[in-house]
């Protein structure tokens, strides 16, 4: 995935952890690695959503200042398909933790 500059800080302090595309197709898959700079992105989630989904609460969590604004950065190709991704960054050498915990088994210590 590749973010504009303005971004990119906000990313790598965990401020920005979401992001609105316009593709044609999915780019990226949930649990995909993308290097940014010199660490990773990590993607969480990707979801269909519509362009009436994007509010003002969304465009600031992006890190944008409006709708219009994250929108004209989002529609940069011949894309109609909006997606919401949700992410995390990984700083260099750090490794991804997993989301699940072993489950101990009934008996066992």
């Amino acid at each position: 995935m590749v973010f504009t500059k303005r971004l990119r800080e906000g990313i790598r302090r965990g401020r920005i952890r979401c992001s609105v595309r316009v593709w044609t197709r999915p780019h990226v898959k949930a649990g995909g690695r993308y290097r940014m700079d010199e660490g990773h992105i990590v993607v969480d989630s990707i979801a269909p959503i519509t362009v009436n989904d994007v509010t003002y609460d969304l465009a600031r969590e992006s890190g944008f200042e409006s709708v219009d604004d994250l929108l004209r950065i989002a529609r940069h190709g011949s894309g109609d398909k909006v997606y919401l991704i949700r992410f995390h960054y990984l700083p260099p050498g750090a490794w991804d933790t997993p989301r699940w915990r072993h489950r101990q088994r009934v008996g066992s210590s």
